[in-house]
């Protein structure tokens, strides 16, 4: 497979800008806000998982601050978005990217577990933007980029709990969009494909996955980096006049039906 895009050396397209990247310990969240501070931004890491979180926050040096966080609590983001603000003056981009997968079909999904992702994927974010609505408005180029998934547009099987949990952040970003436009707020919605990230595969080489990419029209597994190129994009001042919209990063995966001829 030929190698995504992973640029090194950013271009100060963030400048200025202090964002929250929630779930960034690894994975898309850490690419992303490694890819922030390069662009200039200075960041929040949020995250349950404490020791890589600090270690991601310690290599990144003084433009970023790790803080431990439970998206799925009230408290909590009110704690996150204050030390947003004690270390930075502010917040400019939130980036709810915090997210979790279960694997069962709808009718062997427990209860529990259900309510567990739903809590995490969207509630969370729901809690992210209510915290978040003074700082980003008192910004006056305030940016919400919400990681959905391609489950936030297709149905996909045995994932019943997070197809749900991903629709309805979908939602979510385009009411979220009509409210906030007029504070200045601009919010929007990112669906990654099939990337290989711990939350989906860990430890699993992209060559297993090859049943899958193979039969799209960009066939390769998707990088953190691809997805965190276009999260750059929403949270730039170049996305000024783009709010509500929905941004596939899939690979061509949701286009149609890929298996019909093959």
């Amino acid at each position: 497979m030929p190698p995504s895009p992973d640029p090194s050396i950013g271009s100060g397209r963030l400048a200025g800008k202090v964002a929250l990247v929630t779930g960034a310990a690894r994975g898309m969240g850490e690419s992303h806000a490694r890819r922030f501070v390069a662009e200039g931004a200075r960041v929040v890491l949020s995250d349950v998982l404490d020791d890589l979180g600090e270690a991601v926050a310690a290599q990144l040096g003084d433009a970023a601050v790790f803080v431990h966080h439970d998206v799925t609590s009230e408290r909590s983001w009110g704690e996150v978005v204050s030390r947003a603000e004690q270390a930075f003056g502010g917040l400019d981009v939130l980036v709810n990217n915090a997210g979790i997968l279960r694997y069962h079909a709808v009718h062997e999904t427990p209860p529990d577990e259900f309510r567990q992702v739903l809590d995490v994927n969207l509630v969370g974010p729901f809690l992210g933007i209510h915290a978040a609505t003074e700082l980003l408005s008192r910004s006056g180029r305030g940016s919400v980029v919400n990681i959905s998934s391609v489950s936030g547009i297709i149905g996909t099987p045995i994932t019943a709990a997070y197809v749900s949990s991903k629709w309805g952040l979908t939602g979510l970003t385009r009411a979220a969009a009509i409210d906030l436009g007029s504070r200045g707020i601009r919010v929007n919605s990112v669906h990654p494909g099939g990337v290989n990230t711990p939350m989906t595969g860990e430890g699993i080489p992209d060559e297993a996955f090859e049943p899958f990419y193979r039969r799209l029209p960009i066939s390769r597994l998707g990088t953190p980096q691809d997805v965190s190129n276009l999260v750059v994009f929403l949270a730039s001042d170049e996305a000024a006049y783009v709010t509500g919209a929905q941004y596939v990063v899939d690979g061509g995966q949701s286009i149609g039906d890929l298996s019909l001829f093959s």
